[in-house]
């Protein structure tokens, strides 16, 4: 069983094709490369493999269940697309232990194993509003693996991270690779894709098509 496939997706926003008849199968276990322009779908790509948005045609499926069919999202998933939304006057620990009382598959202490894995102190008292920019990144990649997803979706995934940052988010992704999760990742930052990818594809307005590593 493919992790993900989509067969002929097509979505037209206001009239605009924003994605133009993708077809795709990705298999489990794998961390999988998307680049492209400003602006070509690769994070409208990201939010149908979500169930974020629904297709104007064709269909996309997550682990043999079809989306809007069978369940709305996928039932394992980690995502960050753009700004994941905290709440500003809780900590980082608060915020990841009220988002995992909504499934109520974790503990305490994975959610400060998982702080620590991001380079961020469980008993940090500093709420999220006072965070830098990378703290905040770093506790968006935190939600995102915390509960062991089967897939995880990163857009852009080492923003705003400095070099030490960069290579602890490397070597998380890595660790959730060889644990068997399929990761998509899109990235500007060519080394990203080069240092955790092994499969690649390209996107252009809208089409997609397999690619090389990226130079």
């Amino acid at each position: 069983m493919n992790a993900v496939t989509m067969r002929d997706y097509t979505k037209i926003l206001k009239g605009r094709t924003v994605l133009d008849h993708v077809n795709l199968e990705l298999e489990t276990g794998k961390c999988y490369g998307f680049y492209g322009p400003n602006g070509c779908g690769k994070s409208m790509l990201f939010r149908a493999v979500a169930g974020l948005i629904h297709p104007t045609e064709g269909s996309v499926s997550v682990f043999g269940q079809v989306l809007g069919k069978d369940c709305s999202f996928p039932q394992s998933m980690g995502l960050i697309i753009e700004n994941v939304g905290f709440w500003p006057y809780y900590t980082g620990f608060e915020n990841l232990k009220m988002l995992a009382s909504i499934r109520n598959e974790i503990t305490e202490n994975d959610i400060r194993e998982t702080l620590t894995r991001v380079g961020l102190d469980p008993d940090d008292t500093r709420t999220y509003k006072k965070y830098s920019l990378g703290m905040k990144q770093r506790l968006a990649i935190a939600q995102a693996v915390m509960e062991r997803p089967k897939l995880i979706i990163l857009d852009e995934p080492t923003n705003a991270l400095d070099k030490k940052g960069v290579q602890l988010v490397w070597n998380l992704i890595r660790e959730e690779r060889e644990r068997g999760a399929t990761i998509l990742i899109a990235s500007h930052n060519q080394e990203d894709l080069q240092q955790m990818c092994s499969d690649f594809f390209k996107m252009y307005e809208g089409r997609l098509e397999k690619g090389e590593m990226p130079q």
